[in-house]
């Protein structure tokens, strides 16, 4: 029962081109914006690669889960990759203002691709570890992000400084060339059950609207993630206003609590590797948003009594673990609440509905943080959690643990027999 997943082959192998590109991923998203503030000296410019990475997740995000739900998995993840690293080529001609134009077009077809990784990446799960050990895959997964997002600021800090944007580039590139081969070397089939025809794209889509809506559990899920995801808005937009403002710190401060956030992450996803499957992921989502939302309350008023640092980072760091825990218990949740078939549909709402909760809750923080201040809507966002935390207990009070007998490699030829049919 507590074997870790990383036994498996398969598990590793995908672990591992994820950790990888994810890394170069981090690595990019920071050195990005500080060349195009170089050459531009603009923050609209800036701006504009947030709008660019955001607009195909409205754009594309749902259709992408239909072709998820048509095509083998592993070959979308391995297309992504190949991709991926091809489309990232044309920055390393980003040398002047009348070329940032660019930048955009890369962070849109980046955008773009992730829409079919993403659900693609969350659909195979399932079928490469067994089920009990489910919960502990994905809290793996959250700690490949945590990795990642530690030093992939230090080593984009240190490709803006001595490698410039074409170098940051070209390693970027490389990080998804190398994923793509791991990726490539996973045993087996990975197309999606198949429970009926296609349809069509938009009756696709409706039936996978009809899951969502007919699963209590799924819709439960989906309604507080969205309520967490503004809560993610709130905060995108007022933390650096918060560090610098009740806490009075500056960019180190700054980083420190970006670095003790991410040192969470890492301990919830080992932590959660070796023990987030013993729990009810009903109750571990119940649970970890309360104690989240809880902390969240703490972290933001906290400067109401002190503006010492080194509490903050303790609970900076504290908070990651609730989070990594939750998360990895909505998404077993998902994973084994949907059938195979439309697992990838399901998933895409979850990302856009994410996208677009982030967005209301950039916009609510933008307009209470004049009426209200900055630690009072912060302190909202945190309540939101507990709220949402109530909320999905409540909704989903009958909802029992599913845990399939089979076991990885079964569900793997599973899929391989079905797929025959």
């Amino acid at each position: 029962m507590n074997a870790t997943p990383l036994r498996h082959r398969n598990f590793a192998l995908l672990w591992s081109a994820g950790l990888i590109s994810l890394s170069g991923n981090w690595m990019l998203r920071i050195a990005l914006p500080i060349f195009v503030l170089q050459l531009t000296g603009s923050v609209v410019a800036i701006s504009g690669v947030v709008i660019a990475t955001v607009v195909p997740i409205l754009l594309f995000g749902l259709v992408a889960g239909v072709f998820v739900d048509r095509w083998d998995r592993r070959w979308v993840m391995v297309g992504a990759n190949l991709l991926q690293g091809v489309l990232l080529l044309p920055l390393i001609a980003v040398g002047s203002v009348d070329r940032v134009w660019i930048v955009y077009v890369v962070a849109f077809l980046q955008s773009t691709l992730s829409q079919f990784f993403e659900p693609a990446e969350t659909a195979l799960l399932p079928k490469v570890v067994p089920a009990e050990q489910l919960t502990a895959a994905n809290s793996l997964n959250a700690l490949n992000n945590n990795l990642a997002r530690l030093a992939g600021p230090v080593l984009g800090g240190f490709g803006a400084a001595y490698l410039g944007l074409a170098g940051v580039a070209v390693i970027d590139a490389v990080t998804f060339f190398v994923a793509a081969a791991l990726i490539l070397l996973v045993r087996g089939s990975y197309r999606a059950d198949r429970v009926q025809e296609r349809a069509g794209l938009r009756l696709e889509l409706a039936d996978g609207f009809r899951t969502i809506t007919h699963s209590r559990i799924v819709f439960a899920l989906i309604l507080c993630f969205s309520i967490g995801w503004v809560g993610e808005g709130v905060m995108a937009t007022l933390f650096t206003p918060f560090v610098t403002g009740p806490l009075g710190g500056g960019a180190q401060e700054l980083g420190w609590l970006m670095s003790a956030q991410a040192v969470g992450g890492i301990t919830g996803g080992i932590l959660g590797a070796r023990y987030a499957g013993r729990f009810n992921p009903r109750r571990l989502v119940v649970t970890c948003m309360v104690l989240f939302g809880l902390i969240d309350v703490l972290i933001f008023n906290y400067p109401r009594v002190s503006t010492a640092i080194v509490p903050q980072l303790v609970m900076f760091a504290l908070v990651g673990i609730p989070g990594v825990f939750g998360g990895a218990a909505v998404t077993t949740i998902v994973q084994t609440e949907v059938p195979d078939a439309r697992i990838g549909r399901v998933f895409s709402v979850v990302f856009v509905a994410g996208a677009i909760a982030q967005l209301i809750g950039t916009g609510i923080a933008s307009a209470l943080v004049e009426s209200l201040g900055v630690m009072t809507v912060l302190t909202l966002q945190g309540l939101g959690y507990v709220v949402g935390g109530i909320l999905f207990a409540a909704i989903s009070t009958s909802y029992r643990a599913t845990v399939p007998s089979r076991s990885a490699p079964e569900l793997g030829r599973q899929s391989v027999a079905d797929q025959a049919r």
